[in-house]
């Protein structure tokens, strides 16, 4: 851990409200991005990013440094919007069997503004394993028991995930 994550921890931890900013002011950001990339609603992300950032306070002794502050902080965050995401049951379970894999390809002009738009409006089942696998980096076998679904169902939802922004963004590029 660097010298100044350590000095800030340690502020944290002797309840040094300043530090505490600190931390918030260093993280909000990027923790707001991924909460609300997971639920899609700027008002469930903040409520998630907050209540998330109580228990990262609340919690921070048991911090054991295994990772970076910033990672362990992320965890909380993606926990606590797919809590946020489950308590408004907007999680939709499909039948992996149903749907055969194909490859899915993207368009070479795609924009990364297209892109969040077209992951905005996906259905939140779709969006979490999408995130999660796609941009947070998740393997399915950990989304699976982040969501409390099988690896299978994770597979599922992100190609159908995959093919529903496809179908979204084929239309700008034809």
């Amino acid at each position: 851990m660097l010298a100044e994550e350590q000095h800030l921890l340690a502020g944290c931890l002797a309840q040094d409200r300043q530090a505490q900013y600190r931390l918030y002011q260093q993280y909000k950001t990027a923790m707001f991005s991924s909460a609300l990339r997971i639920l899609g609603d700027r008002a469930l992300a903040q409520d998630a990013l907050q209540e998330a950032f109580v228990e990262v306070f609340q919690h921070l002794a048991d911090f054991r440094q295994q990772s970076t502050l910033g990672a362990w902080v992320k965890t909380i965050v993606v926990r606590r919007a797919l809590r946020t995401l489950r308590r408004e049951q907007r999680m939709e379970v499909y039948d992996q069997d149903r749907h055969p894999e194909p490859l899915v390809a993207w368009h070479d002009n795609l924009t990364g503004e297209a892109l969040d738009k077209a992951i905005g409006e996906l259905p939140a089942g779709y969006r979490a394993v999408f995130c999660l696998v796609e941009v947070e980096g998740y393997a399915h076998r950990e989304v699976a028991g982040l969501l409390g679904i099988s690896e299978g169902t994770s597979k599922s939802q992100l190609y159908h995930a995959k093919r529903l922004l496809q179908r979204k963004l084929q239309f700008l590029y034809e």
